[in-house]
């Protein structure tokens, strides 16, 4: 039988202090009906996942309860409770406000977030690192497009769009950067890459720092308003995404961006043919995972089903879908925290039971953070698949790359 908690004092005035962080969070919302617990997956896996517990220790001023409490750190922020929540009440935005008040967040999370405000990428890639990366992915772009003229378009001014993408397509995975790079190629786009600020992530999404958080991704809106950019798009990376997004909404003062998924751009090639596609060369099954960052916290839902259906010939769902799918595990920054690998491969075991449900053979994962939990959990539990990134598929129907020759993770 589990323990009953025992309060040690009432503190009223930290419902007011969490209220004003969150710019009035009305708590009288919670009905403590308990339909957050019931959507979060995690609540029969771990005993420190409950977010109806943690969001009544706030309500009811049990505040040493509240800021000691594992759930803060645990939870993957990924919103599936407040989307059965029958008030909408944002238990994403509860949660970062409390990692907020941390001195500094555990495993690799602050340090990434110091790396970032050095040397303006999340790896603590340096400038002569990129340059020497983007190189050679450009010699090699020459080589297979039989173009030694190529180059990649470093701050052009006046472009229709500004790409920001995530360090990891520097750092480890260039080969990602230069599919997209291919896929940007046969669309004849007209776009540009900083040679200076050029990673769209923020760690601090998940730290709760907002000073911080604004400080890191200050400088990319800066370089894409010096060049003159019509809107910024950012790479298939749901951190990535809404980081920029958040940074658009609440904090850039500058010329207006409209900040879009590349999944956006992609299905608007397709649509008005700058892209055209041959499906029938992609014939393995596929099924689509939906980011917790892209699909529920910014409504990006329908673009990526729209380019996978017209990319590949067997497009399996996995069920729930859309804004009810489940979190594969690694949100909130799980995956930078080394101690908790061994908890989020229990977490994984849902979203590894809807994998093998679809009987699919492909992984098609529109997020670097997800993409790292998924070949963990791929080799984990041993389920013999190949993650993709939805660009490497369209380099397929394309006729870019063939499919026994894809790149994948």
């Amino acid at each position: 039988m589990e323990e009953p908690i025992r309060i040690k004092r009432l503190d009223s005035s930290l419902r007011d202090e969490i209220a004003e962080l969150l710019n009035g969070y009305d708590f009288s919302n919670c009905l403590t009906c308990g339909m957050c617990t019931a959507g979060c997956i995690y609540s029969d896996l771990h005993n420190d996942q409950d977010p109806r517990k943690f969001i009544r220790k706030v309500a009811l001023g049990m505040r040493e309860e509240a800021e000691n409490d594992p759930f803060i750190w645990n939870c993957t922020m990924c919103n599936r409770c407040t989307v059965e929540c029958p008030m909408g009440v944002n238990m994403n935005a509860l949660t970062r406000a409390f990692r907020g008040k941390v001195e500094r967040a555990p495993g690799y999370l602050q340090v990434i977030a110091d790396d970032h405000i050095r040397t303006g990428n999340q790896m603590g890639v340096e400038q002569i690192e990129y340059e020497e990366t983007l190189e050679w992915i450009e010699e090699m772009m020459q080589e297979d497009l039989k173009d030694p003229t190529y180059k990649i378009p470093l701050d052009v001014p006046n472009a229709d769009f500004f790409f920001g993408f995530n360090a990891r397509e520097i750092k480890h995975y260039p080969a990602d950067l230069q599919s997209i790079l291919n896929v940007f190629h046969a669309a004849k786009a007209n776009f540009t890459i900083s040679s200076k600020r050029w990673d769209a992530t923020n760690i601090c999404l998940f730290t709760g720092k907002n000073d911080e958080f604004a400080e890191i991704s200050r400088p990319m809106f800066e370089e894409a308003e010096r060049l003159n950019s019509k809107e910024i798009i950012v790479t298939e990376c749901g951190h990535a995404f809404r980081s920029t997004r958040v940074f658009a909404r609440d904090y850039w003062k500058g010329k207006q961006l409209p900040v879009r998924h590349i999944m956006e751009l992609y299905e608007d090639w397709i649509r008005d043919g700058t892209l055209k596609l041959d499906k029938t060369r992609n014939t393995i099954p596929v099924t689509l995972h939906d980011p917790c960052n892209t699909v529920r916290k910014e409504g990006i839902v329908e673009p990526q089903r729209y380019v996978l259906s017209n990319t590949v010939m067997d497009f399996r769902e996995m069920f729930p879908n859309r804004e009810y799918n489940f979190c594969c595990g690694a949100g909130g920054g799980a995956g930078a925290v080394a101690e908790t690998k061994a908890m989020r491969m229990v977490k994984a075991k849902p979203k590894v039971d809807q994998l093998v449900a679809t009987g699919a053979t492909i992984g098609c994962i529109p997020c670097h953070n997800c993409m790292d939990q998924f070949v963990d959990m791929n080799k984990h539990y041993k389920l013999g698949m190949k993650m993709m990134h939805l660009t490497a598929l369209i380099e397929v129907a394309l006729g870019l790359v063939d499919e026994d020759k894809q790149f994948f993770h």
